[in-house]
């Protein structure tokens, strides 16, 4: 008891002194208690806690969105765990031949296929530290001062029960849900890891098959033909064709799902080539134009271009996907061979055209080889029997082109080609060689159907441009007829170098060999190679060239996309030819600037040059640089552009061509005077055309009277104005030169509107004058 006294005696005597201090305070002229320190916390502090409390559990359902994340992730995990299942299951079967080209495309759809769930391994966890923000936030809510205190202090929990109900509940809700979508994120990262473990195998085991692939290919892989097949089991044709396309198609599906883009950029391609064709023909239609093309006699390009824009874009497919599925090409190739039939219908010699029908059916039954399902040993037979045929029917081809004109060379090779390859399928594919009769059977197929396809490319794009240039004459007004014997060469030799560079692209893609072959030639050129202490890379080189070269075929040759091919139809549109005139210098300047960074050159390297050719302007380019500078400035300052009639020194001319180096003038006698730039520039240029094109001319004549009567000023001055070149602003003015007893000395000037008639304006106003001074009794001489 003891203790207790003491202890209530304790709090009594801190009353007394308690009730002493307020008493004392009280006295106080002021009460300080506003100052004192309060710690005790309020209904709004409790609700605001209670607040707070919601806010952060309200961020729970945030991480729903996780949960549409991971369902898009699983979904593409399925598609892509039943590619894996069908790439593991044709990589590990030893029953059949591997397809090399499918091969190839394995490899790079498992390299695309690992980037992808890289991608959705970051995503996963970006989901998963988000949804650990969450649990840490609604973690700090148990240690929070005011969340505790309400739920120990039964009075307080009374007090703010509808709240703590609700948030109970909305605590309940959260706690489920983070648990559940941790649950399904962990899951989902296990099946990732799991996927990447066997993609990794599986690059690795297809690396492997590629570079046991060439030797396996020239040795022995199966019996001779001749031999007893190995006895097993097959099943069904029914089954065997029904999971054969289920795989084919899936595997398709996927792959193109993750390379959609390069097909969209293809159909692209083939939308604005028949856009192109399609307007050219419209203008000239709108304009009742389209007899100008009579003289091409166009055989590819029509109004409605569909078939040819197809084949335009079957032709550049193969190079938008060098590793598609085989079955991806095979459709491609057909679907083109279709087009080319259609296009080849009438315009393609009865037998040879028959001579295709049985390629395209050749073609068909070689397709369907591995459809049939059919056992090993009689799919080699039915390989050997149409590969054996196409031999003939290759050699018939040849023997019905073998007197044909000029444009028939290039299918009699092709078919020569063609035979070769079918050729060497049927004896690989009897002495066991698989792999080889598989490449040589496809690479004569694609390798014929490409020539004859890329023959219709070329002579399409070439009308194309001719379209092109045409129609941008008639609607600039310019004559229809122009020399385009030279033009069409020019572009025929350029699209013929394109078109010979994708058949070799798609040839050696065929043969399995391109991609060995540009890394031996990366290899060569990207090696630094050193010339005393500079170094270089052939690649650099080339780099430099090429781009150089296409800038100069672009300053070139960019005239002829807009109709100005050069000629005198073009010099009355001097703003055209000024613009382009600029065109060029920018397209000649930013593709050496551009040449000189793509190539690799060091700056060091390159001040070393400048300081060299330094030197060489000081020993004797002289000329030449001021040439180059003089034609800067007079395409920049302009004292005068191509169409103006200048005079410069003692030449007289419309200005043709002002090039970086010289500029040519057409005189009226047709010949075409080259003055270099520098001398432009050192003489007096009268420039009768800078500002307007007005000129003033006068003739001189003798009339039988003493004085000029005002009849004869009117006839003059009436005869005049009514020629349709003179300047009626400006009134002509006639004065008299010399008077005698019998005549007097006339001098009329006038004003011409276009100074390119002068010539033909004073001999059709000196006839009319004479005519009418005539018809009066005025004798003129």
């Amino acid at each position: 008891m003891k203790p207790i006294f003491l202890v209530a005696c304790f709090v009594f005597w801190q009353g007394v002194i308690t009730a002493q201090d307020t008493v004392k305070l009280s006295r106080k002229s002021f009460d300080s208690s506003m100052f004192a320190e309060d710690d005790t916390l309020t209904r709004n502090d409790y609700l605001r806690g209670i607040e707070k409390a919601f806010q952060t559990i309200n961020e729970a359902p945030s991480v729903t969105k996780s949960v549409s994340v991971i369902a898009t992730i699983t979904h593409h995990m399925d598609e892509d765990e039943s590619a894996l299942r069908i790439i593991k299951e044709r990589i590990s079967n030893a029953d059949r031949t591997l397809n090399i080209r499918n091969l190839q495309m394995f490899k790079v759809f498992l390299e695309q296929l690992s980037r992808d769930t890289q991608v959705h391994l970051k995503d996963l966890n970006q989901q998963d530290s988000l949804l650990d923000g969450v649990k840490k936030d609604i973690f700090l809510l148990r240690k929070d001062t005011i969340i505790r205190r309400i739920f120990r202090d039964p009075a307080l929990w009374s007090t703010f029960k509808s709240q703590l109900s609700q948030l109970h509940v909305k605590w309940v809700y959260a706690d489920s849900l983070i648990r559940n979508v941790n649950i399904s994120i962990d899951n989902t990262l296990a099946r990732i890891s799991a996927n990447l473990i066997t993609i990794e195998e599986l690059v690795y085991q297809a690396d492997i098959l590629l570079k046991t692939a060439g030797p396996r290919a020239f040795s022995k892989e199966r019996n001779y033909i001749w031999e007893p097949p190995p006895s097993n089991g097959s099943r069904s044709f029914a089954e065997g064709f029904k999971k054969l396309w289920a795989d084919e198609k899936l595997i398709t599906e996927i792959y193109f799902e993750h390379t959609r883009s390069q097909l969209y950029l293809l159909l692209l391609t083939g939308v604005v080539f028949f856009c192109w064709v399609f307007f050219n023909f419209r203008s000239l239609k709108r304009l009742k134009k389209t007899n100008v093309l009579d003289v091409f006699k166009f055989e590819f390009v029509t109004a409605v271009p569909v078939f040819i824009s197809l084949v335009f874009m079957l032709d550049l497919a193969p190079l938008f996907d060098l590793d598609a599925p085989a079955i991806y090409i095979g459709a491609i190739e057909f679907v083109l061979m279709l087009a080319l039939t259609i296009f080849f219908f009438r315009r393609m010699p009865g037998t040879l055209f028959y001579y295709w029908l049985v390629f395209i059916l050749l073609f068909i039954l070689l397709s369907i080889t591995k459809w049939l399902v059919l056992p090993f040993y009689l799919q080699r037979w039915w390989t050997f029997s149409i590969n054996s045929i196409s031999c003939i029917a290759g050699a018939l081809v040849m023997w019905r082109l073998r007197k044909q004109t000029e444009g028939y060379k290039v299918i009699f090779a092709a078919a020569g080609l063609y035979v070769l390859f079918n050729l060497l399928a049927v004896l690989c594919n009897v002495f066991g060689r698989l792999t080889l009769a598989q490449l040589f059977s496809a690479t004569g197929v694609f390798a014929f159907a490409q020539t004859a396809g890329l023959l219709v490319f070329t002579g399409a794009i070439t009308e194309a441009f001719l379209l092109q240039i045409q129609s941008s004459r008639v609607r600039k007004n310019y004559p229809e007829h122009f020399e385009y014997a030279g033009i069409r060469k020019g572009i025929t030799q350029l699209v013929v170098a394109i078109a010979v560079i994708i058949w070799l692209i798609v040839f050696a893609t065929n043969l399995n060999i391109y991609t060995t072959l540009t890394d031996q030639l990366m290899s060569f050129f990207t090696t630094p190679r050193k010339l005393g202490s500079f170094s270089f890379r052939l690649s650099g080189i080339i780099l430099f060239l090429a781009i150089i070269w296409t800038a100069n075929f672009l300053q070139k040759y960019i005239a002829y996309f807009f109709g100005d091919i050069g000629d005198d139809a073009a010099f009355d549109n001097k703003g055209q030819r000024s613009r382009l005139l600029i065109t060029r210098l920018l397209l000649l300047t930013s593709g050496f600037l551009l040449a000189v960074a793509a190539s690799g050159l060091p700056v060091d390297k390159i001040t070393v040059i400048l300081g060299a050719l330094g030197v060489g302007v000081g020993l004797g380019l002289q000329s030449i640089v001021n040439n180059f500078v003089s034609g800067i400035i007079l395409i920049f300052d302009r004292p005068l552009r191509i169409g103006d009639t200048v005079e410069i020194g003692d030449k007289k001319g419309r200005v043709k061509e002002i090039s970086v180096r010289s500029s040519t003038l057409l005189t009226s006698d047709g010949a075409e005077v080259i003055i270099p730039n520098g001398d432009v520039l050192s003489h007096n240029i009268v420039n009768l055309t800078l500002s307007n094109t007005h000129i003033r001319g006068d003739i001189s004549f003798a009339i039988n009277q003493p004085a000029v009567s005002d009849d004869t000023r009117q006839v003059i001055v009436e005869t005049i104005q009514s020629n349709a070149n003179v300047l009626s602003q400006k009134a002509p003015e006639i004065l008299v030169n010399s008077i005698t007893a019998q005549s007097i000395q006339v001098k009329v000037y006038y004003w011409c509107k276009d100074v390119t008639k002068m010539e033909q304006t004073r001999s059709e106003i000196y006839t009319g004058i004479y005519a009418q001074l005539q018809a009066k009794g005025v004798t003129v001489s």
